[in-house]
Formats: C-alpha cells, structure tokens, sequence
C-alpha cells in the first residue's frame, strides 16, 4: 500500500518495490511527494524491472562508484601521478551524493567553480588541469552506466564541458640559445663515495648534458629518456616499447647522438641498465648482490640551473621535444617522418610545425635570385632602344 504522511515540515513517500524492500523519501512539497509516488507506482505496475534499474541510481552515492572506479583502475600507469589527485577533488565536492541526483547543471557549476579556484600553491588553475578533472568525472559516470549505477550519464545531457584550451604554445631554442645552454651545463666530475656523503654531483648535474643532447637528437620526453636502458640502443636505433600512447616506436640514431652514446659508456663507472642511473641510491644499497636498479626521476633543479646561466627564459624541459621538432622541419625534414618519430597518433598535432616549414622555404627560396635578372636586363634594354630608334 503506497501512501504520504506528513512529517514535521516535509511530507514522506511510503511503499514497497517490487522486490519487497519498504522505500520511504521525504520532499519539501506536497504536490511533489505525489507526482514521485504516482510515477513510481505506475512504473512498478507496467515494467518492475526497468524499475529497478532507474531506482539504482537514486540509491547509490558516489562514494560508491568512487570505491569500485579505484579497484578497477588504480594499475593504470597515470593513476597515482595525477588521477588521483583529480579523484581527491571529486570526492570534497560530491560526496556522499546520490548519483541520480547529480545532473548536467550540477557539472557545468563545479567546472566552473574548479576554474575559479585557486591550487594549492595559490596559483591560477590552468585550463588544461581543469578539462583533466572534468575528463576523469566523465570517464566515472560512464563506467557507472556499464556496471548498472544508474541508467545514462549526464554529461550527455548538454554541450561538452570541455574548456577549450590554447595549445598554440611552441617555444623552441635558437642555434644560440642550444650552444649557450649545453656550455652551461656543469662538466661531469669523478664522484667520491655517496655513502658518505663526499658527492662533487648530483646525477641530475652528472647526467643533465647527456639528457639534453638525447632530447635535442630524438625528440624523445622526458620520461622516455631517463627511464632509457642500454639494451634498448640496438643496430642504430632506440627502440621505444613503454610510450604515453602505449605504441611501440623506433628512432634512428644520428653520428651525433652516436658519439654522446659512446662517451657515456666510457666514462660510466657504476654498473647499470640505464643510461642516467640513481648513483646515490645503488652505492648505498646495503646488500650489493641484491641491490635495486633505479634511474633519477627528474633533472628539474639542474635544469634550471643551466638555464640561468645561459640567460634562457619560459622554457621547460618538455620544450626540448619541440626544438628537435623545429629544427627537423626547418632543415627540410617531412612531417610525415616527423610524426612516427614523436609518436603522434594524429597527424594533427604534428602539423603545428608546419609553418616553419613554409618560413623555411621562402628563406630558401632566395637562392634562385639572379637566375632571370639577366633576361629582365636584356628585356628593358632592348625596350630603351626601340623607344630611341622612333622618329
């Protein structure tokens, strides 16, 4: 028997579901408790198990789907570097809510208030980390619609809230600037004993000139670089396996990376796989026979040392991949082979270097000056004459 009591100030739905479990919901109005209760009884009579499937999503919370969206995906290789500080994000704003209950306006109104906030550093929110967090939320409620949470996701229900973003960035180094800042770089020391702390270096400084002839000769990033092993340099390439769009990728080697390659091996003294390996780290391993192999994670500090010194301004060491970029189309390299060496899945994002190579080309066109002046000379001074010869 469904019926509606009042209670205090609001008024109670009462009924069973057609598995026999007693709901009860409070509304503010009246007239709202009936219209739910009517549509609700209905539905029960004409399809209870479409029924079911609808009152699953005003039962569930996200806390829920937050829970069961971890278990599934915390082995991704991006989890614990950046989805889960978005999570952390969803979860102080959604808390504890009913999925049902969160709609389309609801989204639109955190983005918003997202984009508005500022981090925890008490910097400006960029556009790219809010569509980052927007992304995930998204990425949630669709899963929430496979594994049965509620029935369609509201993202679907308006415009995409996607923040368009200016990626129109494309800071590159001059020949200069490349000259300057590999002078920059420190000279590699002979290291003393880390275990007791008589270190010239660290390996960011030890490494960081090396790092930077890599990136400028392969486009590679900056995790594919120092996570690089030995045994990957092979027959003049580097073979990629492990690559942010999860594609195998080969890079021939030029005689100037060639030669880099051969210097670091010579003056390599601790045993490794990797080429820029955690010296610190494997000389103080305890047991020697079992140590543990690590490469350094960052070059960040040194970086930016070099960088200072050289008087090098707004540039990160992502801006690398895009100085290898510039100069190969600069120098007449195809964008096509371009793209398979970056790894791009779409031929869209490799084309932002496409007007350097039109810059390129009406540079180069310059060399055929000369080659009809002498026909334009002759041609104007027989109109001279002709003009002359008339009465």
């Amino acid at each position: 028997m469904a019926t509606i009591r009042k209670r205090g100030a609001s008024y109670q739905i009462d009924y069973f579901d057609p598995n026999g479990m007693r709901v009860r919901q409070s509304f503010r109005k009246r007239k709202d408790a009936e219209a739910e209760l009517a549509k609700r009884v209905s539905l029960i009579a004409e399809n209870p198990k479409r029924y079911l499937e609808i009152a699953k999503s005003t039962t569930t919370t996200f806390d829920e789907l937050v829970r069961k969206y971890k278990e599934n995906f915390k082995q991704q290789r991006s989890f614990e570097k950046s989805k889960v500080f978005n999570i952390a994000l969803l979860e102080n704003e959604f808390k504890s809510c009913i999925l049902g209950n969160i709609s389309y306006y609801s989204l639109e109104a955190f983005r918003n208030t997202l984009k508005n906030t500022p981090t925890k550093h008490g910097t400006i929110r960029k556009d790219a980390s809010v569509n980052r967090v927007m992304a995930c939320l998204r990425h949630m409620f669709s899963k929430a619609v496979e594994w049965e949470m509620i029935e369609r996701n509201p993202f679907e229900k308006g415009r995409s809230l996607q923040i368009k973003e200016n990626n129109q960035r494309l800071r590159y180094l001059s020949e200069d600037e490349i000259n300057r800042l590999l002078e920059s770089c420190p000279v590699p020391a002979k290291r003393i004993n880390c275990r007791n702390v008589e270190v010239i270096q660290t390996p960011q400084a030890v490494y960081l000139k090396d790092f930077i002839i890599i990136a400028l000769n392969t486009g590679m990033r900056k995790g594919e670089i120092l996570s690089l092993k030995w045994s990957q340099i092979r027959n003049g390439f580097i073979y990629l396996n492990k690559t942010k769009t999860d594609e195998a990728r080969q890079i021939p080697v030029n005689s100037d990376l060639e030669l880099c390659f051969k210097a670091m091996r010579k003056r390599r003294e601790i045993r490794s796989d990797y080429l820029f390996p955690d010296e610190c780290h494997i000389e103080n391993s305890r047991d020697q026979q079992k140590r543990e192999d690590r490469y350094i994670q960052d070059i960040k500090t040194s970086f930016n040392g070099a960088l200072r010194r050289a008087g090098i301004s707004d540039f990160r060491p992502h801006d690398l991949r895009h100085t290898f970029a510039s100069h190969y189309i600069m120098r007449g390299g195809s964008l096509k082979a371009l793209k398979e060496i970056l790894g791009h899945k779409d031929i869209k994002m490799t084309m932002r270097y496409s007007h350097l190579s039109k810059e390129f080309a009406r540079e180069e066109i310059q060399i055929l000056n000369g080659l009809t002046m002498q026909a334009s000379i002759d041609t104007t001074v027989t109109k001279v004459s002709h003009l002359n010869s008339q009465p």
